[in-house]
């Protein structure tokens, strides 16, 4: 379906941050990551321990990527470098990551502040705060900007936080640009809190965050792919679960996706 899918709008989980979007006949990917490492290096690092749930040859031609800032499990250099040599899309990404996209000779790149827009290919995409940092080296700490960004067609609107802590801050984006009828919020890495909480949203955070933004289905994402926090890696779903409970959240709303899942919305 999603390789000749002209009208169709759906969400497709690859897995972490990753996300397939179609909206009205574009192809969207968020903060694609194929590699086996989230690391500088292929001998160290975080493993994937859940393979990409579709395959990189299997994709549709794309024509938008979004970065949300430069952290490995988020920007990949081997994947963003074959995406650009196979797929040639258009990158948009936060203040700062265009001249890293050039010395790889990537130069469709659009480089933007927070509640700045681009209007491509009919949709309009804006990126939007988040709390987190940015950083790949020891050097380089919050040099370029992070965000999340939402992708608005005529009729549909979602909503991609990137990493985010929860603040109080993220109701401006529903109030902004809302309401959403998709929001993909991490629920992930959350463990230890002295270290996390600062920049990461635990699985009750992200049913705050959908209810900030004003969003109707919840995506989670940034779980489940790659370890990298103290938490087992089953224990986001099953916590998330139980607060959508407490909520009196059904699965109507939040859609606990498997790797490769495809949703309509």
């Amino acid at each position: 379906m999603i390789r000749s899918n002209p009208a169709t709008t759906t969400v497709t989980w690859v897995g972490h941050s990753t996300l397939l979007i179609q909206l009205a006949g574009v192809n969207i990917l968020t903060d694609p990551q194929w590699s086996a490492r989230a690391s500088p290096v292929g001998f160290g690092g975080p493993r994937r321990v859940t393979p990409p749930g579709l395959k990189f040859e299997d994709l549709p031609p794309i024509d938008i990527v979004l970065i949300s800032h430069d952290h490995y499990d988020h920007l990949d250099v081997a994947t963003v470098t074959r995406l650009a040599r196979t797929h040639r899309p258009r990158f948009l990404v936060p203040l700062g990551l265009r001249a890293w996209f050039t010395e790889l000779g990537i130069t469709e790149v659009d480089e933007l502040d927070w509640w700045q827009s681009r209007a491509v290919a009919g949709l309009t995409l804006t990126c939007v705060p988040a709390q987190h940092f940015s950083g790949r080296t020891p050097w380089d700490r919050n040099r370029r900007l992070w965000g999340g960004w939402t992708v608005a067609g005529r009729a549909k609107r979602l909503y991609f936080a990137g990493d985010t802590a929860y603040y109080h801050g993220l109701k401006e984006i529903g109030a902004r640009l809302g309401p959403f009828d998709v929001a993909a919020i991490p629920i992930g890495a959350y463990l230890p809190p002295v270290i996390m909480k600062a920049s990461h949203t635990t699985p009750e955070e992200a049913l705050q965050v959908l209810a900030d933004v004003r969003g109707r289905h919840l995506v989670p994402i940034h779980w489940g792919t790659f370890d990298l926090a103290e938490e087992p890696m089953e224990e986001p779903p099953a916590r998330l679960l139980a607060e959508a409970r407490r909520l009196g959240l059904g699965s109507e709303r939040v859609w606990l996706m498997k790797h490769g899942e495809t949703r309509r919305w």
